[in-house]
């Protein structure tokens, strides 16, 4: 018979203590015996020193208890040694070893050796020695994924006192495979007649039913291909089973299932297998029912409810129907999804243990409001989605202690969302997507601080939006509000590291007042020539420091009620589109700075000029600066520096008496800086920059 070893063969004899592959060092004075077997044996070995972290930096010359990976005995430790500096555990796993271990190895004379873990090594497909049979006091050999092949020998089936073996291969780690041909299985298992626990890969045999003291065997990942035979309810001691991802086919036996002693059973992903649940006896000992993806079908039966010690429930994407759902108070894991369940959705509030809810996908239907939500304190992902629940959606799932995700989509949820307190973020999926809810989004939602996914789409949601809310959601992902009757009034996304083109969306959003995407430094899409259409409300526009390119489009001047325009600090070219100076008359605030814009500024502002700020520093500008500039009277700034203007000093303007600060500086203004005539003062006038001379004006004000 040959059995590839490709996962798990582990043997653990009754009435043993588990050990675990972590060996923990204890220091004890080495003896010099064990100190020259270890010499001997790290002096065969070869390994790559540049992946090593153990053998690499061993001074077993000084003393090899200390080393790491190397455990020794002392009297606290150990009751089968009766001196201390014996070498009993010893941890070579994935230390990159290639070749070094035989029949002749001073390994093989370390007799107190307890503990063995040479897992993760590439012994290149050479054969396990059969000199592991002198270590008869193994309780733990690992020799998992190291690289061996061919036969196991007989030998291993000397060590009586062993508690765990583990000879596993992983298929992605390894061509190398292990096979049981002579001797066969029922020969290796032939002496350890108090086996507890086995993790076997390969094809079922008729010698495990001697093995009558097993309480855990799990086959998990393993090409089966056939039916379950009954036999498995023979195990009088049996606790776990495991046939995971099987191939298994046929009708699962129900008699197994009924077994007194079993506590877990898995069968998932083995969609061939069908079955039914039976009829549970009281008091079963049931903690562990794991049958995703199989063709399990019918209704739960009411008797499950006497399985009271049952604690994790995977039925997922099976053929389950019904609406029985029975009081399962210690479940902390339920998974049904995937079914056709139906019926009104039971209450949970006495599972208060629960960390994972997952019904999706059934025909669920009537409101969550009768379980104590906030009382789950334990509560981690609840998914009720693709359902038809309907009622209103508890606000204390919102804010909730523990939950993570919360999937509510496609369902019947209707009403509003009320405005709930936050006091800590758990929060980060949250889905209410394809319902009936309506009511404006409440801000409470923007103070979830973790969200990575946020949908509202395809509900009724109403009102005003603020973008500037998701500015505080710094780990979104993914943002979905479409199909609603939202609109936007406010948007600020300035500040980040948006990059790209300008999404259109922004564009069309015809109720904005306030858009602001100054300082993201990557936008760099040309200002569409219809952007006008969208700012009928429109009064703050900001796209400054950007790389927006391009003409600055006429549609600008459609803004009736625009206050501030900033396309500073881009790359804009051509010439001041002449509709500006007409819009100077309700325009505030200009700044077209540091761009590429160039001609002459038009001599067209009009009497009723309503401009306090007014910067074109930066640009190509050329010609005469406009003596119409003398109408904007309310005008507080103006810095037309770094341009080519060229002209005399504007006295015309010294009836400005708002001016505070004024820049003309690297143009060609020429001429006496002098103003003849009365009433030449500009009274608050701080700051005049002229280019070769910097004057600071202080006044009393």
């Amino acid at each position: 018979m040959r059995i590839p070893l490709f996962s798990w063969l582990f043997f653990i004899p009754i009435c043993s203590i588990f050990l675990t592959i972590s060996i923990h060092v204890v220091s004890g004075q080495c003896l010099d015996d064990q100190k020259s077997l270890l010499l001997q044996f790290k002096s065969s070995l070869k390994f790559n020193t540049t992946l090593s972290a153990k053998l690499v930096h061993r001074n077993i010359a000084r003393d090899c208890c200390s080393c790491e990976g190397v455990t020794c005995s002392n009297e606290s430790f150990s009751k089968c040694t009766q001196h201390k500096g014996h070498v009993i555990g010893l941890n070579l796993n994935n230390e990159s070893i290639y070749v070094g271990l035989d029949y002749s190895s001073s390994l093989f004379s370390l007799q107190h050796l307890q503990d063995l873990s040479l897992a993760f090594n590439n012994f290149n497909n050479s054969h396990i020695p059969p000199g592991f049979r002198n270590l008869m006091n193994l309780s733990y050999l690992n020799l998992s994924n190291a690289g061996f092949a061919g036969q196991i020998p007989i030998e291993i089936s000397n060590l009586k006192r062993l508690v765990t073996l583990d000879l596993s291969t992983f298929p992605f780690l390894s061509v190398s495979m292990l096979k049981i041909e002579n001797p066969d299985l029922a020969m290796l298992v032939w002496n350890f007649s108090e086996l507890k626990e086995l993790y076997l890969d390969g094809p079922l045999d008729s010698s495990l039913l001697k093995l009558q003291s097993l309480s855990i065997i799990r086959l998990n990942n393993n090409p089966l291909n056939a039916p379950i035979s009954e036999f498995f309810a023979n195990f009088t001691n049996l606790t776990s089973l495991g046939l995971r991802f099987c191939g298994l086919n046929g009708t699962f036996p129900e008699k197994i299932f009924l077994v007194p002693t079993l506590h877990t059973l898995d069968l998932s992903y083995n969609d061939l297998l069908q079955s039914s649940l039976p009829e549970f006896l009281p008091n079963g000992s049931l903690r562990s029912l794991l049958l995703s993806g199989t063709n399990f079908s019918g209704a739960l039966p009411d008797s499950i409810g006497n399985l009271k010690r049952l604690s994790k429930i995977d039925l997922s994407t099976c053929n389950f129907n019904g609406n029985s759902m029975a009081n399962l108070t210690q479940l902390i894991y339920l998974d049904l999804s995937y079914n056709k369940f139906n019926g009104q959705i039971p209450s949970f509030s006495m599972a208060k243990n629960l960390t994972e809810i997952n019904l999706s996908f059934n025909d669920l239907g009537g409101g969550i409001n009768s379980t104590r939500w906030e009382e789950l304190i334990n509560l981690v992902n609840l998914d009720l989605g693709y359902n038809s629940i309907e009622g209103s959606i508890p606000m204390s799932l919102f804010s909730h202690p523990s939950i993570q995700k919360l999937q509510l989509s496609n369902n019947k949820f209707s009403g509003g969302l009320q405005e709930f307190n936050v006091s800590s973020y758990p929060l980060d999926h949250l889905d209410l997507s394809s319902n009936n809810l309506e009511g404006p989004l409440p801000a409470s939602v923007f103070k979830l601080q973790g969200l990575n996914f946020l949908s509202f789409s395809f509900n009724n949601f109403s009102g005003s939006f603020q973008l500037d809310g998701i500015q505080k959601l710094r780990n979104l992902s993914e943002l979905d509000l479409s199909y609603n009757n939202l609109s936007i009034n406010y948007n600020d996304l300035s500040q980040n590291q948006i990059h790209g083109e300008t999404p259109n969306w922004i564009w069309q959003l015809n109720s904005l007042m306030y858009l602001n995407l100054s300082h993201n430094h990557n936008f760099s899409s040309v200002i569409p020539t219809s952007i006008g259409v969208s700012l009928n409300s429109t009064i703050f526009l900001s796209l400054s420091s950007n790389k927006f390119h391009g003409d600055i489009p006429q549609s600008l001047c459609n803004g009736a009620y625009l206050r501030v325009l900033d396309l500073s600090n881009n790359s804009l070219s051509g010439t001041i589109p002449q509709c500006f100076y007409a819009m100077s008359e309700s325009l505030g605030v200009l700044n077209l700075r540091r761009n590429n814009l160039s001609g002459p500024i038009s001599d067209k502002f009009p009497g009723n000029c309503g401009l306090q700020t007014l910067s074109l520093n930066g640009n190509l500008l050329d010609g005469m600066l406009p003596k119409s500039l003398a109408n904007c009277t309310n005008l507080e700034v103006l810095d037309i520096g770094n341009n080519h203007i060229e002209d005399v000093f504007p006295c015309y303007l010294r009836k400005i008496s708002r001016l505070r600060v004024l820049v003309l500086q690297s143009n060609n203004f020429h001429g006496s800086i002098g103003c003849d005539g009365p009433n030449f003062t500009w009274p608050i006038l701080q700051i005049v920059d002229l280019g070769f001379v910097w004057i600071l004006l202080k006044t009393e004000n």
